[in-house]
């Protein structure tokens, strides 16, 4: 299991990044009271988060800097991402794990940023955050309270639990399970095949989400997954919110069809429905803690991703 970083307080200082694509600065300076009165943080903007090379926020050397700057500096206790888009697995090898390792602390943010959660995690073995960002999601101009809500989890060490008070859920294969939770975007997820960030799945609870992917899309990523052998070996199986992806041709598959065929060949509890991704609510949640699926009481319970002491302080 990964070792969490520790809690924020009122009054610690967080960096604010863009280690993938520019993020709309207008959306950006909307986020910042939330964090500065909401949550009494003091925000610490990167150096180049307004640089722009054409679809990424500046050149790959550039945004790797504003990652290692921001776990480098010991007045930092969290490092947001502003937004994610495209580009962490151009960095991912530029970063030091092993200074990641030996400073950890509180690493958020969602969607493409899931290439870096891997990679921290794995390489640093250090928790992480896949929860809304501010230029993607605090941003806006409405934003659900349970969204905002769950930045409460960095100050506690308090676990957290999803039921149908948040919104309905649907058992594909019944069960239940305990394990590391890991996963995130499904298609960085898929990306990662092949490299030295390769997502390890045995013997863990798979959470998966996407935007913009029509059902052949997810069917092709799944598969891919499937004939890698990454889902034969998981514990249980938890989806998230698909959202935006009408099938471009009339002769399709639902997404429904492609994600119980692929729960059906794991044969592990599994569980859609959670409004965990590029939605508004979006429920926040560790990545490496341990986490308990029950598709008969139809909860997910995820242990806290921080910790209330000094035990990892540098």
């Amino acid at each position: 299991m990964a070792v969490k970083p520790e809690r924020l307080k009122r009054g610690d200082k967080v960096g604010i990044i863009a280690p993938a694509s520019p993020p709309d600065l207008e959306k950006l300076k909307r986020a910042v009271p939330f964090f500065e009165e909401a949550l009494g943080l003091e925000l610490v903007v990167g150096k180049n988060i307004e640089n722009q090379y054409g679809y990424l926020a500046g050149r790959d050397e550039e945004r790797a800097s504003d990652v290692m700057s921001m776990f480098l500096d010991p007045d930092i206790k969290a490092v947001f991402c502003a937004c994610g888009g495209y580009g962490t697995a151009r960095i991912a090898d530029l970063l030091d794990y092993e200074a990641i390792k030996n400073h950890p602390k509180i690493f958020w943010g969602y969607s493409d940023i899931t290439y870096l959660h891997t990679a921290i995690r794995q390489r640093a073995g250090l928790v992480t955050f896949h929860g809304p960002m501010l230029a993607s999601d605090i941003g806006n101009k409405e934003v659900h309270s349970i969204t905002k809500q769950s930045f409460n989890q960095l100050f506690s060490p308090e676990g957290l639990c999803y039921t149908e008070e948040i919104s309905r859920l649907d058992v594909l294969v019944e069960g239940a399970a305990e394990g590391e939770l890991v996963g995130g975007n499904l298609c960085l997820i898929t990306s990662s095949l092949g490299t030295e960030n390769e997502i390890d799945t045995d013997g863990k609870i798979l959470f998966i989400e996407d935007i913009h992917e029509e059902p052949r899309n997810v069917d092709r990523y799944l598969n891919q997954l499937w004939n890698a052998g990454k889902l034969q070996g998981i514990k249980g199986l938890v989806i998230g919110d698909f959202s935006d992806g009408e099938p471009e041709r009339q002769k399709t598959l639902t997404l429904e069809e492609v994600l119980h065929h692929y729960a059906d060949l794991i044969g592990k509890p599994a569980m859609s429905g959670f409004m965990i991704g590029h939605c508004d609510p979006h429920f926040a949640i560790p990545l490496g803690t341990a986490c308990t699926i029950d598709t008969a009481a139809k909860v997910l319970k995820v242990e806290s991703g921080v910790v209330a002491n000094e035990s990892n302080k540098y």
